[in-house]
């Protein structure tokens, strides 16, 4: 069945939301906030790590990178386009909605666990790399084990922000469920160049969602979105100019 990987991911992330509640009901505020900061260095380790897999090359026997131009193009581009739409206040405007209707009003965490969580578990290649293959063949299998990862991710973060992570279900339905659609209909829509574009940019707005967890706000990772938008296009426009892979 096609789209039923979307579905095992969706409820793998309300499971462990609900299960990282049980766990916050328990827990006095020094550890939640302990446990805060454990969650904003494991997600800075992620980003730098899936940013660097990607840019870390052997050439010549010797360690070199590629790619630095498409990143800081990307997100300075992307920079540019999501402080002129103003995403982040739309998303966390969206969070605040999301929150009324939850009738949550003095949960003060909801609606930055509920972006960061979401950025989280839905900025990465296996997010489209799984929805593709669910589109195309009803294969659900990365899927599965992606879900295994977010319920983990989800469990803890649950257990810090409450109720805010538990609806991060909300946007990995609408995100994975529409690119599993337009991979129904329109076959794979993304090369695996494209692919390894959004995942190294995507690590890197990763990493700045852990710098805000430990540090407050720093960054507006919300506006820097269209950065990964950029970063699939690169392939396509480096190709058009001529440009050599770089």
């Amino acid at each position: 069945m096609r789209g039923l990987g979307t579905i095992i991911n969706t409820a793998a992330v309300l499971l462990g939301g609900l299960i990282g509640m049980r766990f916050r009901s328990g827990m006095p505020g020094k550890m939640q906030d302990t446990l805060m900061q454990a969650c904003g260095v494991a997600s800075m380790f992620i980003g730098v790590a899936g940013t660097l897999s990607k840019m870390l090359v052997i050439e010549e026997g010797q360690l070199a990178t590629t790619g630095t131009p498409m990143l800081i193009l990307s997100l300075v581009i992307g920079g540019v386009i999501g402080e002129l739409l103003d995403i982040e206040q739309k998303v966390e405007r969206l969070g605040e909605r999301i929150k009324a209707a939850a009738k949550v009003k003095n949960d003060t965490r909801f609606v930055e666990g509920f972006v960061n969580v979401s950025l989280i578990i839905c900025v990465g290649a296996m997010a489209i790399v799984g929805a593709i293959q669910d589109g195309i063949s009803g294969d659900y299998s990365m899927f599965a084990a992606k879900a295994v990862l977010d319920m983990i991710i989800v469990i803890v973060f649950a257990s810090t922000y409450g109720l805010g992570a538990v609806f991060s279900a909300l946007p990995i339905f609408v995100y994975q469920g529409t690119i599993t659609l337009l991979a129904m209909l329109f076959g794979s829509f993304a090369g695996e160049a494209v692919i390894n574009d959004l995942s190294f940019v995507g690590s890197a707005l990763i990493f700045c969602v852990g710098v805000n967890i430990c540090f407050g706000k720093k960054i507006n990772v919300g506006n820097l979105l269209p950065a990964l938008v950029v970063a699939a296009l690169w392939e396509t426009v480096t190709g058009v100019l001529g440009i050599p892979g770089i």
